[in-house]
């Protein structure tokens, strides 16, 4: 770490900076690269108007080629893994292949094993690794993530969990923080990402900067999941979303739902399980919060009325629900919060 020197009436603080490496491969999604440079670049713009000015981010964008282009064709500006200092931070925006069939074909490129082969280095000389969206892809395939927790993109969940059977995945989470690791949801969890990095240097920093990009506090992506999108990764949960839909009012009956999906009970859920992450009742529950959320945002029906139709005795287990899903009340759904 670099060593800072300010003068403060006459004093003198010592201040370590904190290395920061974008690792930037060929082919980045614009839209994350942007917000994690325009996010921390911000924050040391702001750093000085703070009553204790928290230590430099010294930002650089690294590649292991030394040509990169962003996924709208834009040339990245990077200099090579090798040769630059070792970092205390790596941060792995996403692809821009967003899609499960490009993403798989992406991580076959050339240049994928060399980006893990610097990432394993990294972790191995201390530095904390982090990264958003279809990154934490590549993190995961450098098998530092085994054995741990980690989130990506919600619709990317299913392809992950098959891939990576031995991370732990939440991809209901905006942020999934370990001593070692940091790994943030979809799109604009980028910004989220940076924050969580600056907070950890300095809490009001990383607030004020919030306030500027008007980001509000967010933990949850469960808000944004379309379960019918998840479903159809596989057939055998897409035929259980089916039957689900349409039992929503009457109520789960495992029994049914195996025989509506043609296989045995124990081999629906061990197949929701290995797609989903969930149990078949999980995610009968999914589908009934998001049907409840649609019907409380586009109509005037009661909360108990809303309750009658997705399948609940009372308005009051729906709220419940829907806070410990979502951490929303009605309220904040109605108005589209």
């Amino acid at each position: 770490m670099t060593i800072i020197y300010i003068d403060k009436n006459d004093n003198f603080d010592i201040i370590i900076a904190m290395k920061l490496h974008i690792l930037v491969c060929d082919r980045v999604f614009d839209l994350g690269l942007a917000a994690l440079t325009d996010t921390v670049g911000l924050a040391n713009a702001m750093s000085s108007s703070l009553p204790q000015a928290p230590a430099h981010i010294e930002l650089t964008l690294v590649g292991v080629r030394r040509r990169i282009l962003t996924a709208q064709g834009l040339t990245v500006p990077v200099v090579t893994a090798r040769g630059v200092p070792e970092p205390d931070v790596v941060l792995v925006p996403a692809f821009g292949d967003k899609m499960p069939d490009t993403l798989s074909a992406r991580l076959t490129r050339p240049d994928v094993p060399d980006a893990v082969a610097a990432l394993q280095l990294w972790s191995t000389a201390g530095a904390h690794l982090g990264a958003a969206c279809s990154g934490s892809f590549l993190l995961a395939e450098s098998g530092l993530l085994d054995g741990h927790r980690a989130t990506t993109s919600w619709w990317l969940g299913p392809m992950f969990r098959q891939r990576y059977p031995n991370v732990t995945l939440d991809e209901s989470r905006m942020i999934v923080n370990s001593t070692r690791f940091t790994t943030a949801g979809a799109a604009l969890a980028h910004v989220d990402l940076a924050l969580h990095i600056i907070r950890g240097r300095s809490p009001a920093l990383a607030a004020l900067v919030a306030r500027y990009l008007l980001v509000e506090a967010r933990s949850s992506q469960a808000e944004f999941v379309i379960p019918d999108h998840l479903a159809h990764a596989d057939p055998m949960v897409e035929r259980f979303e089916s039957w689900a839909r349409r039992r929503l009012a009457q109520g789960f009956s495992l029994a049914e739902a195996a025989s509506a999906a043609g296989t045995s009970e124990r081999t629906l859920a061990r197949r929701l399980q290995s797609v989903l992450g969930k149990t078949p009742l999980s995610y009968f529950q999914d589908l009934r919060v998001e049907h409840a959320v649609h019907l409380l945002r586009t109509g005037n029906a009661s909360v108990d009325q809303v309750a009658t139709q997705v399948g609940y005795s009372d308005g009051a287990t729906l709220r419940a629900l829907l806070r410990r899903k979502l951490g929303r009340g009605v309220r904040e759904l109605r108005r589209g919060g």
